[in-house]
């Protein structure tokens, strides 16, 4: 079995596969300072209270965007599952042409997307949107091409920010509001944020495909933790949450293989 984990700002995102079959997911919140001891005893308890032996890992893979954990996440890989972890980073394999001027710069969880999307979607043009900490967007086109993309701040930084740089202004639950005129604070800030990125979004989709695919309109998948809030609003062809572990998967399978394509 596979365990992969997604090491973001916020949360640490994993899961268990069995072949290609992902058994199981859970998150954790990112902490810096967090020992390889304090990681690797909390992956060897999900895995039990989800009622698998810790034994039956016999490979881990993971991609990072905070440096600063990755030193801990490996050690507790290899300290708690006899495993050196399979790192999505450059030089890896990915079946991407990667079109960035410095491709180094692409975040692994964005490429851990693409691999994922183009897999599942060949022959598709593509703009995959994962709503996180930040909100980006990846651009593929059918050749399997990594076009490039945008970063936006994400629903929750924007939220902070409104509270942290203004006086009276309070956290509130970050919900798909029905009204968009707010009868309240609360209901001002929420309607705030969900239709001004809903807004945002449709016309960053609208403009990528009048841009780069006027002919052949590319399929949208959204992803990460906030994409489920717009689902009404059929604002992507596909929903897709786990599509992160889902590319980590198919990147550790695709590197047991001989040769490798640059990132």
């Amino acid at each position: 079995m596979l365990l992969t984990l997604d090491v973001g700002n916020s949360q640490i995102y994993g899961g268990v596969f069995e072949g290609k079959r992902l058994l199981f997911q859970f998150r954790k919140s990112t902490k810096f300072g967090n020992t390889s001891d304090e990681l690797g005893i909390f992956l060897r308890t999900v895995l039990k209270e989800n009622g698998l032996d810790p034994k039956q890992v016999k490979h881990t893979a993971l991609c990072s965007v905070v440096p600063d954990v990755v030193h801990s996440v490996r050690n507790a890989c290899l300290k708690y599952f006899g495993s050196t972890p399979f790192i999505l980073q450059a030089g890896v394999k990915t079946g991407l042409k990667i079109k960035y001027r410095n491709p180094l710069e692409v975040g692994a969880d964005r490429i851990a997307n693409a691999i994922a999307a183009a897999e599942s979607h060949r022959g598709q043009n593509l703009i995959i949107i994962d709503l996180g900490t930040a909100t980006t967007f990846c651009v593929l086109n059918l050749e399997k091409e990594y076009l490039g993309g945008l970063i936006l701040p994400g629903l929750r930084i924007s939220m902070e920010a409104l509270e942290s740089k203004t006086a009276k202004l309070p956290s509130v639950e970050i919900v798909a509001t029905q009204e968009i005129v707010g009868r309240s604070t609360i209901e001002s800030i929420q309607s705030g944020l969900y239709y001004g990125n809903l807004f945002a979004l449709q016309g960053i989709i609208a403009e990528i495909q009048k841009r780069h695919f006027r002919e052949r309109p590319a399929t949208v998948i959204g992803t990460g933790g906030f994409s489920r809030l717009f689902e009404e609003a059929k604002l992507f062809d596909e929903l897709a949450p786990d599509l992160v572990l889902q590319g980590l998967q198919i990147a550790f399978e695709m590197n047991q293989e001989k040769g490798n394509e640059v990132l």
